[in-house]
């Protein structure tokens, strides 16, 4: 697999980490990220307007600390991929855009959403890590995704029928 696959599939693993059912373990964000996450780097920037206080974390923590709360209190969150990974590779960064669609369920509310996602991964010696995201969600109109996040037998949403579309990929080695 060469570099520009590898940043792909990691994308599109990254988006199911996302992925929550009612009765689930409780959310540990670097449990679920930290084969995708620089937690070593001090000089990471992520950002997703999600976040009602749209803050930008400097750190794989922070960000973490971001986001655990919010997804303790989540009933469910299922995604597909609505457009694959498209990716550009250097030799120590790389760049990933993908499109996906979610349907969060909370306790009091049901949101679908659309996000384009950016990603910016830095070659290390452990694998290409993430050291920038900007994520920007546009929340849909209620019942919007009704019947094209589907549940397939593998547990994952798909969004279109193509193969290959909004299945969760299997572990691949993260290695330069």
């Amino acid at each position: 697999m060469n570099d520009e696959q590898l940043i792909a599939d990691l994308h599109g693993r990254w988006v199911f980490g996302w992925e929550r059912d009612e009765g689930d373990a409780p959310f540990d964000f670097r449990r679920v990220f930290g084969e995708f996450y620089d937690f070593g780097s001090s000089d990471v920037r992520l950002y997703d307007d999600f976040d009602p206080e749209q803050r930008v974390a400097t750190t794989a923590t922070e960000y973490g600390s971001i986001w655990e709360p919010a997804f303790q209190n989540m009933i469910s969150a299922h995604h597909a991929v609505d457009d694959s990974p498209h990716v550009i590779v250097g030799h120590d960064l790389a760049a990933s855009t993908l499109t996906f669609v979610a349907r969060i369920t909370r306790p009091e509310t049901t949101t679908d959403i659309r996000t384009t996602t950016s990603l910016v991964w830095r070659r290390t010696p452990d694998g290409w890590r993430i050291v920038r995201e900007h994520n920007s969600a546009k929340v849909l109109p209620a019942g919007e995704l009704d019947g094209i996040l589907a549940r397939t037998a593998h547990g994952s949403s798909q969004a279109r029928p193509d193969p290959g579309q909004g299945h969760r990929p299997g572990p691949v080695a993260n290695h330069p």
